[in-house]
């Protein structure tokens, strides 16, 4: 274990973890875009900087990448990390000046307005969307492209890619809403992945629910996945779960009573 303070709070963490966790364990919130617990730490954001004493000096780290050492002292809201977070917002609120989420952010700052030049995109590179597809989808349909200025993330040469499922992994954890994913007829439509992809049509009422390259993936990964996995919508497979409680409770044989003694104390 670690023994350090942050914002006047002594704290023993365990070793090998990054400053932002240890922070959530004592519920201090350090405001971040681009992290996620389930990713690996990329520090491209820069809006979790905190303020580091060691040894008689202090310094401006990334909070999501920087690990819990014996004796630190770290601030997340001096005048020094105010300072510099503000910066950091600002410079995301000219890339993309109208994203709802950072507006909000900015307006928590007291940011009003940006000094820089407005750009109006709509990815703040925070490589969330890639990260999701490489590390946990496992797929790596999509990647960043070029350099400075002219970074962007998109999929190879910038055409459909042959690989991406379809999951909605990435528009799911985009911090901004930037990724527009649309189920039009029997296809899904990933704008901006220029990908389109054929529906799997539900067996019980017909209605297209899923891509059929992600349905085949669950089944090479799963092991005897469940048919209805494969063939039925969310819809009816809530239906079918909600017809056989309903079966059950009717007090039909054994099932009743297996069930009805799940709710009694002791």
């Amino acid at each position: 274990m670690i023994d350090l303070t942050i914002n006047g709070q002594h704290l023993r963490v365990k070793e090998g973890i990054t400053i932002l966790q240890a922070a959530e364990t004592a519920g201090i919130k350090i405001p971040t875009l681009c992290y996620h617990k389930a990713l690996s730490w990329y520090g491209a954001c820069r809006i979790c900087l905190v303020e580091i004493s060691m040894n008689g000096s202090s310094e401006i780290q990334a909070s999501c990448q920087y690990k819990v050492q014996p004796g630190m002292i770290v601030r997340t809201d001096s005048e020094r990390v105010i300072r510099t977070r503000k910066i950091m917002v600002e410079l995301l609120l000219a890339r993309c000046p109208n994203s709802k989420e950072i507006r909000e952010l900015a307006d928590e700052l007291g940011i009003r307005e940006t000094r820089f030049p407005k750009r109006d995109e709509d990815c703040l590179l925070c490589g969330l969307c890639v990260r999701v597809c490489q590390e946990v989808m496992g797929v790596s349909a999509i990647g960043f492209i070029n350099r400075g200025t002219e970074r962007q993330v998109t999929t190879p040469y910038q055409i459909h890619s042959d690989v991406c499922i379809g999951c909605g992994g990435c528009a799911f954890i985009c911090p901004i809403g930037a990724i527009k994913i649309e189920d039009k007829d029997d296809k899904r439509l990933i704008e901006n992945w220029k990908t389109e992809l054929r529906l799997n049509k539900c067996e019980t009422c017909g209605s297209p629910f899923a891509p059929e390259i992600e349905l085949k993936l669950l089944e090479e990964k799963v092991k005897n996945p469940a048919p209805e996995w494969l063939q039925v919508c969310p819809d009816c497979r809530r239906k079918n779960v909600s017809e056989k409680v309903k079966t059950l409770k009717t007090g039909r044989g054994k099932g009743y009573l297996a069930l009805s003694s799940l709710s009694r104390p002791g």
